[in-house]
């Protein structure tokens, strides 16, 4: 495979430069890049170059750390050589198997998550295992919940019974009760009125007093009739 890097020169002295380094296309195009710094030090090739990834694009910070670790294993085993064609395409290949594991990776991904949404799944229709840890300690709270409804509903009758009038008291400080029987009676309309004029002959009408009679005996009714 023919490669194409991209080389830019940051200083002569020390010598400093960066060579970027692009993945193969994936199954659905997409690449993985990065771009390596490298610079001589004053026994090179004796002395393995400095070198840092200086950026990057769709790399995992795990894959960064891979790069920098084959970075490290091919400068020790290139002491003495000119190394940088060979570190470069040690990394050239990673990111091509990078970009081959991104498919692998996601189909792992939605597994995963295909497996949480159906434990979620059997969660919510199964519920919990009772166990003794987690029914002793929704017993603790069931009772704590409990109490304090208790206790809110003994307030709330103490209240209400602080608040309850007597009939005297509600006579006492409600004056319109005074007339409320009366107020009834004519809501209902049992009203009842009163002729003052049968009464006003009264005086007029003579009645026998049958105890003024000396004949009269309250045991024989017919003692006081004449013969």
């Amino acid at each position: 495979n023919l490669y194409v890097y991209f080389l830019a020169v940051l200083s002569e002295n020390p010598p400093s430069f960066t060579i970027t380094v692009t993945s193969e296309a994936g199954e659905n195009d997409e690449t993985v890049q990065t771009t390596l710094k490298f610079t001589y030090s004053e026994k090179y090739p004796d002395e393995a170059p400095l070198y840092e990834i200086f950026s990057q694009e769709n790399l995992e910070d795990n894959d960064v750390t891979s790069i920098l670790k084959l970075l490290a294993l091919q400068a020790e085993e290139n002491l003495g050589m000119v190394m940088i064609f060979t570190l470069v395409t040690a990394v050239q290949e990673k990111l091509n198997e990078i970009v081959d594991q991104i498919k692998t990776r996601r189909e792992e991904e939605k597994k995963q998550k295909e497996k949480e949404a159906e434990e979620a799944e059997k969660q919510l229709f199964h519920g919990t295992p009772v166990t003794i840890e987690n029914f002793l300690s929704w017993k603790a709270k069931f009772d704590a919940e409990l109490l304090e409804i208790k206790k809110k509903r003994m307030k709330e009758e103490e209240q209400a019974g602080k608040n309850k009038l007597s009939g005297k008291q509600l006579f006492e400080t409600d004056h319109n009760l005074d007339t409320s029987d009366i107020q009834f009676l004519e809501d209902a309309g049992n009203n009842v009125e009163v002729d003052e004029s049968l009464f006003q002959e009264m005086d007029d009408l003579e009645l026998e007093d049958d105890e003024d009679d000396p004949d009269y005996n309250p045991a024989d009714p017919e003692s006081d009739l004449t013969d």
